[in-house]
């Protein structure tokens, strides 16, 4: 049997803290951001977050050997 891969898109989206949560940067920052985007929404993007309990098992099937 083969080893598994990490999904490489996923293992540069997503760190593992050491408590075994999933923490992500928010989307959304990279371009147009002197219109359409409010200051309050780009306040609230500077913030990452942590991946959903609900989610946990899907996202640290993708991190296979960095999880």
């Amino acid at each position: 049997m083969p080893k598994v891969k990490t999904k490489r898109a996923a293992a540069k989206r997503f760190k593992m803290t050491a408590s075994g949560k999933i923490k992500f940067k928010r989307a959304g920052k990279r371009h147009q951001l002197g219109h359409r985007k409010s200051a309050k929404r780009k306040l609230r993007l500077r913030k990452g977050g942590y991946v959903h309990p609900s989610y946990m098992d899907r996202v640290k099937g993708t991190l296979r050997y960095t999880a």
